[in-house]
């Protein structure tokens, strides 16, 4: 499906700009003389606008639709990038409120893509489709990991943001001419197509009234925002800080952890994927959702868990490369567990559902980037996993006793 497509162009260029500062932040923190702490609070300024703009970017793609929610938060965020180098120029403070103003931007996108994606995925392939569409996500980690060592070395730093930032304008471009918040919006669409996707649409007519009370009495509601806290905490770590656990405890150069930085992010596109098929199998050979829910977000949580408690006994750098990548790899089956469960029980109101469960997730990127640089400081790394570890065993219990995958919201 088209759709498909440019929402996984969306996600690659998302994650794109997002990862970029995990590679540049070592060197701008040899330029600056930035401690950990301060690198920490720098990593995690970007999950303070991100947070804003959560709730209200799924009230705003449910009212009005997604396609005009993404496109402003491309253009935002796209301009927040190209201003970092000279924000980080002037000094601290302004760094830091730049990096904000990206978060801001960025806010918007995951719970407008949710919204468009519950108007055009029928709920049998929901499960493959959202990985394919996220699989653009870890893409764009893997492309950004891959070239930001290259642009930093040729062209210094600032490059690595310019070059970044300026990719929004192209894809605004073409999003704006080529994408349709839903199938009802797109003229090109063939007839039998249309009807097939209407046919399995649950919500044709944008949102009017949010039911707040009814949405937050709900048990699998909070089940989903609680998971995604504990989930979101050891993903956001490991984006924001694994090229300086590669730099600083495996003792790559800058081009190696951009490099080794890869394979995890490969590793999640095709689990996600695998995950997703696995997923749809199951529930076409009978399975209840809330069964294959269960089971797939179990593994997402308790496959990274074991893996993380494994680097404290590595000293291997390639098995500590391997653990990282087996533990990203588990991960990416939250894909078809948490991630597709907001269209499964409430999908009318899918991108407010995304919107509050993801504050709880970039709570836990806000708290857990800033606190890793404070452990960093006064701990070791083996501190930082642990209490991770912590978090997905929590969050796998909560899963498994309050979530459904049934309808609970018309």
């Amino acid at each position: 499906m088209k759709l498909n497509y440019r929402a996984i162009k969306k996600l690659f260029f998302s994650e794109l700009w997002q990862v970029n500062m995990s590679i540049a932040i070592l060197p701008m923190s040899a330029e600056y003389n930035w401690n950990p702490g301060t690198v920490g609070l720098i990593q995690s300024s970007f999950f303070w606008g991100y947070l804003l703009t959560q709730i209200a970017g799924g009230i705003w793609a449910d009212t009005v639709g997604g396609k005009q929610v993404l496109a402003f938060g491309v253009i935002w965020w796209s301009i927040a990038t190209i201003l970092t180098p000279v924000a980080a120029k002037v000094g601290l403070p302004f760094l830091l409120v730049v990096r904000a103003f990206m978060g801001i931007g960025e806010g918007v996108a995951m719970p407008a893509m949710n919204n468009i994606l519950s108007k055009w995925i029928p709920v049998a392939e929901r499960s493959r489709s959202l990985a394919l569409v996220y699989s653009g996500m870890y893409l764009g980690s893997v492309t950004g990991l891959a070239f930001s060592p290259f642009l930093i070395h040729q062209f210094g730093w600032p490059s690595v943001f310019y070059s970044f930032g300026s990719l929004g304008t192209v894809w605004f471009a073409v999003w704006i001419s080529k994408a349709h918040s839903s199938p009802l919006e797109d003229p090109e669409l063939r007839p039998a197509e249309k009807k097939l996707i209407l046919a399995s649409s649950v919500s044709k007519e944008p949102v009017k009234e949010i039911p707040w009370k009814l949405i937050l009495s709900k048990a699998p509601v909070w089940a989903l925002i609680v998971s995604h806290f504990c989930h979101n905490w050891g993903t956001f770590i490991l984006l924001t800080w694994m090229p300086t656990y590669y730099n600083q405890v495996l003792k790559f150069n800058l081009t190696e952890s951009g490099l080794f930085c890869v394979l995890p992010w490969l590793t999640m596109a095709f689990s996600a994927n695998l995950g997703g098929w696995i997923a749809d199998t199951l529930v076409s050979k009978g399975f209840s959702v809330t069964r294959v829910r269960k089971i797939m977000q179990t593994i997402g949580f308790l496959g990274p868990a074991f893996f993380l408690t494994q680097l404290s006994h590595i000293n291997s750098p390639a098995m500590a490369v391997l653990c990282m990548a087996c533990s990203q790899g588990t991960d990416a089956f939250s894909q078809s567990g948490l991630y597709s469960n907001h269209q499964d029980i409430a999908p009318r109101y899918s991108g407010v559902l995304l919107g509050l469960s993801n504050t709880a997730g970039v709570l836990a990127g806000v708290f857990g980037t800033a606190s890793t640089g404070y452990i960093l400081q006064h701990g070791s790394w083996d501190d930082v996993f642990k209490v991770s570890v912590g978090l997905y065993l929590f969050g796998t219990v909560i899963w498994n006793l309050f979530s459904t995958g049934e309808k609970i919201i018309d």
